[in-house]
């Protein structure tokens, strides 16, 4: 009763007259947002892009799309509040970098670079009449970038058993997507304390090809260093360690004989998470703990823009972007343009381009490039990119390997053409370039 008394005071009662007072018309009510109205009102003169996904290869395009088009509209939309890195996150799991390294700001670069940054879940498209539907409304666009990169398809193992899903997404992740696995995932190799650490790899295509044994390797000298009773036991789909083949057997054979076991062949056919079994096709295995990756689709933003690829025999879908080889837009929709790891495949020499940050980054510039001339009215010029990649295998002292693609056109059939070069000696000196190249990626696409 008391409070109702103070609440009741004259200086309540006379605001809530002249409330009562005012005519209604004068009374501004709140806007009210739904996921059907339209935010992000045009700026500028030029084009509207909007890029969907703020890793290596939509930053990079955000950057040089404002770049090259300086009254480009660059709205660039991303789940994630920061920026996390792929490359050196499997460093970053042993405290060989820490966490301000691979975790940035995004709105630095957005700033330094002029783009509109904006973080929420794109949730569909409607591409007839160039619209991205997002949890915070509908934006249109002129071009669109997809750059989302992955999905892990835990549907190949479990089918329609979410049950299943949730279990191994949250006892046995394998942060191969920047999110909160990337913490879960560092948290479990830290507490390991003993027993078998299963570790199976995707089928190819799958997002940076050579980063598990990295990772499998850097694990063992954790271990190793640390003298916990554990062995790692690598379930690979391949007939054998590929890329840096040999480079990476060395390691295995020469380093981490006791602790590392790689099963060729290994193609997954049943897991059981919650009794920690799995059955593939070189046998069934047991194991204390387990980082679990299955295999990997483009990001759910290309099937909802309906823009998967058929295989041409079976007409079932490819699991991965349905576009033009050489201008990296949808063979159905030259407005949408796809970048990084969600991209389909290339060549029928090779396969997909290495799904990895290098090519994200490069990819980005080209598609960039390629818009401003759109934009420009010239005819467009189809560029390659290269791919670079640098693993590390030892933590004391610290050694690396790494891998180098270069690609051309092949004059007789008009296909892109993959060259591949392994650089299989472990040194410190590639450990030294490796730290080269990602600060300036960084500073590339980061702006620091």
């Amino acid at each position: 009763m008391q409070r109702r008394r103070f609440l009741m005071t004259p200086p309540a009662m006379a605001l809530g007259a002249a409330a009562a007072a005012a005519p209604i018309a004068t009374l501004a009510a709140p806007t009210i947002m739904t996921p059907q109205s339209r935010i992000l009102p045009r700026t500028g003169k030029g084009p509207r892009i909007v890029i969907c996904g703020g890793g290596w290869g939509g930053m990079t395009a955000a950057r040089y799309l404002r770049e090259l088009i300086p009254n480009s509209d660059v709205v660039l939309l991303e789940r994630n509040p920061t920026f996390w890195s792929g490359p050196m996150s499997n460093k970053w799991l042993i405290d060989i970098v820490n966490t301000d390294f691979i975790n940035r700001d995004m709105l630095h670069p957005a700033n330094k670079y002029g783009y509109h940054l904006l973080q929420t879940e794109v949730t569909g498209f409607e591409r007839d009449k160039k619209l991205v539907r997002t949890a915070h409304g509908l934006i249109e666009y002129d071009y669109l970038i997809l750059s989302g990169g992955i999905r892990n398809d835990y549907e190949a193992w479990f089918g329609n058993d979410q049950k299943a899903i949730d279990y191994t997404r949250k006892h046995f992740p394998n942060a191969y997507i920047p999110n909160q696995e990337m913490v879960a995932l560092k948290n479990k190799v830290k507490n390991f304390k003993g027993g078998t650490m299963v570790m199976t790899l995707p089928p190819p295509p799958h997002r940076c090809p050579p980063s598990p044994y990295e990772r499998a390797c850097l694990i063992a000298w954790h271990i190793k260093a640390n003298k916990i009773p554990g062995k790692i036991l690598i379930l690979d789909p391949k007939p054998k360690i590929a890329p840096i083949g040999v480079g990476y057997k060395q390691a295995f054979e020469e380093l981490y004989p006791d602790i590392i076991t790689h099963v060729p062949n290994a193609r997954v056919q049943e897991v059981d998470p919650f009794n920690k079994k799995i059955k593939t096709a070189a046998g069934e295995f047991k194991f204390d703990d387990a980082i679990l990756m299955p295999p990997h689709q483009a990001a759910e933003m290309v099937w909802w823009a309906d823009l998967i690829g058929k295989d041409p025999q079976t007409g079932k879908p490819t699991g991965w972007a349905d576009m033009d080889t050489r201008y990296f837009t949808a063979k159905t929709d030259d407005s949408v343009y796809f970048v990084g790891d969600l991209m389909g495949a290339i060549s029928p020499q090779f396969g997909h381009y290495p799904k990895s940050a290098h090519v994200a980054n490069y990819i980005g510039k080209i598609v960039a490039k390629n818009i401003s001339q759109r934009v420009a009215g010239k005819e467009v010029t189809p560029l390659l990119p290269d791919n670079l990649c640098y693993m590390m295998v030892n933590g004391d002292p610290q050694e690396e390997i790494s891998v180098k693609f270069e690609y051309e056109i092949d004059a007789a059939s008009g296909n892109v053409h993959q060259t591949q070069i392994d650089m299989d000696v472990r040194t410190a000196d590639l450990v030294k370039e490796d730290f080269a190249w990602i600060n300036g990626k960084f500073s590339d696409f980061l702006g620091i």
